[in-house]
């Protein structure tokens, strides 16, 4: 006998399913009556009704050992896609009165069925289903994406231990977590997808454990944004899949068995292997991977677990990650060592200063670029940044005494060179480093984000030699000791403003970067990442002022080049203008091509034409070439 098991309130639904039944020997029954079921009659059930009725009915058919379809109702969009149950309601009732021969595994938590999700603590978005994104805009998901993030000060670490089936005890930390038995297109399930099967005698959760609020921001917004599934497991996520698990919390968590709250924790998760012959589509069986594992698998390496972490994330998520014990203690050890002045320290920077002062009178890029290839200078203001950032009193100091050390030497070894040269010509490379600008601020600033970067991650070290090159350092110093030798303050200046301006952006944007990365927490960074805030915002004033002043330079050089005039009875026409600035007075340089020789009065007038035309007086310095 065929029993068909519904609720009354469902009367008007049951009248529309009945067209369908009318040839069939069904013995309709509501769940009013459903303590006169007589299981030694039933051959099948089929059941409609809300998912804890269904979950009722199938713990019953699993019990007696019999099959059992779901004829679902419109509303039951999520059950549907999970079983893949026709729409067509003549399709769903045929289906669900065929007896199926494919035993489906059952996922109970604590003696309850588990029919889409068990999801202990918080856990978005795993716990959702990825329908809620169906025929959304992109702005519709952005906004979903914020009203997500809105709850990451509701999430909260807590310490977790997994026992499993073969009794492997597994510590961490997390802030919830999603059991699934069956791909029901979730978050949590689309994760895992290939390694869900419904009658391998296994089951999967997932564990939402992030470590900050920018990795969490980063996973939520590929998931809720960008609607791609991830071709690798996230970071902030790790899964274990096993016949059995016992969880137990450090803190209570609550329980929800398919959105319903009904247990917290501890809880004990356990598969009845093969146990519901239920009707599901083809589709679902479709769907089933090929291979079935039959170990264990537990993929949580990446998730914190140590104590020190634990405590840390237990009292609220970081912005950023923190960095773990072994980086922390290799990156320390490193820069503790760099920041000390030694003899090979000494000899390096010397060597690279004698070999960039040789380039710049020689005027060559290439050896200009393996001066800073050679030169060590990088290194103490690394571990600067860092003593700046922990507030380390030695590192600082041991950094801030390396560093001026070797700048005293660098300027005193490109003097005596400059001296001892009988040539005092300014090259194009030392006129190069004398024009610092904001945007020299802006390229020291990446590249001490680089710099730090490289300095925490030991497979990219070799990356830091490209920042030696992006970000001069001996050179612009070794340009201000060749000022000192040649008694040009002005060059010194100009050229040291250049060497500062690559030193405290460093420092700020490597000890900032060391922060993103975990290497210390936001209340004890603050001091000193604001102090060399100020520091860079000083040093910008006169860099702006300079900016301002390439801008007026370069207007100039436009308004004036190809500028053709008569000047008395001759026509000449201003070329390669060029403009240089002074301690008290600018200069412009021009080439003039002129029709005839000029007077002194058409000189006089010729260069009356270019101070209206700039605005402002300066010197004029011409050479002239003849028009034949």
């Amino acid at each position: 006998m065929i029993y068909y098991i519904y609720t009354p309130r469902d009367e008007a639904f049951i009248e529309t399913v009945k067209v369908y039944l009318e040839d069939k020997d069904i013995h309709y029954l509501s769940f009013d009556d459903l303590d006169t079921l007589d299981m030694t009659k039933a051959s099948h059930l089929v059941v409609t009704g809300c998912v804890d009725e269904i979950k009722l009915i199938l713990a019953i058919a699993h019990q007696n050992d019999v099959s059992v379809g779901i004829v679902p109702k419109p509303e039951q969009k999520e059950l549907k896609r999970t079983f893949y149950l026709p729409s067509k309601l003549e399709d769903a009732v045929t289906l669900a009165l065929t007896s199926s021969n494919k035993p489906l595994d059952l996922l109970y938590s604590n003696g309850t069925i588990v029919l889409q999700e068990v999801v202990i603590g918080d856990a978005p978005p795993l716990d959702q289903f990825d329908s809620a994104l169906n025929g959304k805009t992109y702005l519709d998901r952005i906004k979903i994406f914020w009203r997500t993030m809105k709850k990451v000060k509701e999430l909260k670490h807590t310490q977790i231990e997994i026992t499993n089936a073969k009794e492997n005890e597994i510590k961490l930390s997390a802030v919830g977590m999603v059991g699934v038995e069956y791909n029901n297109n979730t978050f949590a399930a689309k994760l895992i997808a290939s390694q869900l099967s419904s009658n391998d005698g296994k089951f999967s959760i997932v564990i939402l454990s992030p470590t900050s609020i920018m990795q969490y921001m980063g996973y939520l917004f590929r998931a809720l944004v960008s609607h791609l599934t991830p071709t690798s497991f996230p970071k902030s996520v790790g899964y274990i899949q096993s016949s059995k698990m016992y969880i137990q919390t450090k803190e209570p968590l609550k329980v929800l068995i398919d959105s319903t709250l009904k247990q917290q924790t501890p809880v004990e998760l356990e598969v009845k292997e093969k146990a519901l012959a239920l009707s599901v589509g083809e589709k679902f069986w479709e769907k089933q991977p090929n291979e079935k594992s039959t170990k264990d698998s537990i993929k949580v390496d990446h998730l914190p677990s140590d104590e020190e972490s634990t405590n840390f994330l237990t009292k609220s998520i970081p912005l950023f990650s923190r960095a773990s014990k072994a980086q922390y203690i290799a990156l320390f050890t490193n820069l503790r060592e760099e920041s000390r002045l030694s003899p090979t320290f000494m000899i390096l920077l010397i060597l690279s200063t004698m070999i960039a002062t040789f380039g710049l009178f020689i005027n060559s890029a290439s050896i200009i670029i393996g001066a800073m290839l050679l030169a060590p200078l990088m290194q103490p203001i690394v571990s600067l940044s860092m003593g700046v950032l922990r507030q380390d009193e030695d590192l600082e100091l041991n950094g801030a005494k390396t560093i001026t050390v070797g700048v005293l030497a660098v300027l005193t070894t490109a003097a005596l060179i400059a001296l001892f040269i009988p040539i005092e010509r300014l090259t194009g490379e030392m006129s190069a480093r004398l024009s610092p600008t904001i945007l020299d601020l802006f390229v020291a600033i990446v590249s001490g984000m680089a710099a730090a970067y490289v300095k925490s991650n030991e497979k990219i070290l070799g990356s830091l030699a490209g920042v030696a090159i992006a970000v001069a350092l001996v050179p612009p110093l070794a340009v201000a000791g060749i000022g000192l030798g040649w008694g040009e303050w002005n060059m010194f200046y100009t050229s040291f403003l250049l060497f500062i301006t690559n030193l405290v952006g460093i420092v700020f944007a490597a000890a900032f970067t060391f922060a993103m990365l975990g290497f210390s927490p936001l209340h004890l960074a603050k001091k000193g990442i604001l102090t060399w805030m100020g520091i860079v915002i000083l040093v910008s004033m006169p860099l702006y002022s300079a900016f301002t002043k390439m801008e007026e330079d370069t207007h100039i050089q436009k308004m004036l080049s190809n500028l053709a005039f008569d000047v008395g009875k001759e026509h000449v026409k201003l070329t390669d203008i060029k403009l240089l600035h002074r301690y008290k007075t600018d200069e412009i340089r021009c080439e003039v091509i002129s029709s005839g020789i000029l007077n002194k009065k058409e000189k006089e007038e010729l260069k009356k034409v270019i101070l209206t035309k700039i605005g402002k007086n300066v010197e004029v310095t011409a050479t002239f070439r003849y028009a034949l």
